[in-house]
């Protein structure tokens, strides 16, 4: 694994925006850097990411098994026990799974570390299923990286096909978001289109939009009724809206499914370390309760249950915690995780997200940021396999 610069297409910015890419800057600074690419060999992707992905996504799948005959564990993750049936119910039906991120800290010297799971609404899914690929092809065309580089990145086709497999007979589906933040609604605008190749018929809906009909389902502006509906809101912000009490009863089949709510935040840590101790992927954790966590010393990172892009992530180092970026996350609890920085490459540090669709791994997207905790204006980076 190794970080190369190469010189930017001159119009990357027009292509981005031809595709609908087009929160490719943010506050003034690229959020997509080709500038910069990561380089990786067959060996480091084949035997280390992909097997890693593979593996914790099972281990994750056995988890949820568990979790859904023990109310005390859903306690443990911030599981409102009005909920739990809701959720337990939904695994019990095998309700399927669209995709997931795991955020893994790996240099290509040692295996790759888990420092959390996106399961229910992970971003960056866009870029890296298309544009990621595009740049590859047109820098192999240009002759600025050799015919045989080729990129960890089936992401687009696996999406397309998991989308016929959740929906073999076609239908009608909602795909909800908030409407007003650029990345979700272009986010949306990508899993729509997706969704139309596998021979669905998608329609749009904002989340503030949605209601109740007369029977207690959820309708949308023009009074349509959800009956299986994608949508990029977070599990632990719908279980404590007002209609979480119609949920169960509403009859929707939601992408993400229930049963993802277990996995989608820092709870998942620790517990995952209380039954596979010592894993070689995974980071000693333990919930910031138990006595355990003083075994982690003067050096680790204390995460909330839910937070987004590193939001009231605390990192101790010789027991002096730093800058803390309060966005007002926490009231549900908090995690420890061992201190294990994000490799550095040329003073930037960088995380592997590596993505599964459905059950199986499906590609890596890279981001760089300047700080120990990666942000919301982290660098997206493209990357390739060396031939």
């Amino acid at each position: 694994m190794r970080r190369l610069a190469l010189p930017p297409r001159p119009d990357w910015r027009d292509k981005a925006d031809a595709i609908g890419f087009v929160y490719h800057d943010a506050d003034g600074a690229a959020y997509w850097d080709e500038g910069t690419a990561y380089a990786f060999t067959l060996r480091e992707i084949d035997e280390d990411i992909e097997p890693a992905a593979a593996e914790l996504h099972a281990m994750c799948l056995d988890l949820v098994e568990a979790a859904v005959r023990d109310a005390e564990m859903l306690t443990r993750l911030a599981i409102p026990a009005a909920q739990h049936d809701f959720v337990a119910q939904s695994w019990r039906e095998r309700q399927p799974s669209l995709y997931g991120r795991f955020d893994f800290a790996y240099d290509g010297a040692g295996p790759a570390k888990l420092y959390e799971y996106n399961a229910d609404t992970p971003t960056s899914v866009f870029e890296c299923a298309t544009f990621q690929w595009l740049w590859l092809e047109e820098l192999i065309a240009s002759g600025a990286l050799p015919a045989g580089a080729d990129q960890f990145n089936s992401l687009f086709d696996k999406l397309r096909a998991r989308f016929a497999a959740i929906f073999p007979l076609g239908g009608f589906v909602h795909f909800a978001a908030d409407g007003s933040a650029i990345e979700d609604r272009q986010t949306v605008r990508f899993f729509e289109d997706l969704a139309s190749q596998a021979g669905l018929d998608p329609k749009f809906v904002e989340m503030k939009d949605i209601g109740f009909n007369a029977a207690g389902r959820f309708v949308d502006a023009e009074n349509f009724e959800l009956q299986a509906a994608f949508k990029l809101y977070p599990w632990e912000m719908m279980f404590r809206e007002p209609y979480a009490v119609n949920l169960a009863k509403a009859g929707v089949r939601w992408i993400e499914p229930p049963w993802k709510a277990i996995l989608s935040n820092k709870g998942l840590l620790p517990l995952l370390w209380e039954r596979h101790a010592g894993h070689p992927n995974l980071l000693p954790a333990f919930f910031d309760d138990d006595p355990a966590a003083a075994t982690l010393g003067a050096n680790y990172v204390r995460k909330p249950l839910f937070s987004r892009e590193g939001a009231n992530v605390a990192v101790t180092r010789d027991g002096v915690e730093g800058t803390v970026l309060d966005e007002g996350y926490g009231a549900e609890g908090f995690i420890r995780q061992a201190f294990h920085p994000a490799p550095i490459f040329d003073g930037r540090h960088v995380v592997i997200g590596a993505w599964i669709v459905g059950d199986e791994p499906a590609g890596i997207g890279l981001r760089e940021d300047d700080a120990l905790v990666t942000r919301n204006l982290a660098r997206f980076v493209p990357h390739f396999i060396e031939g």
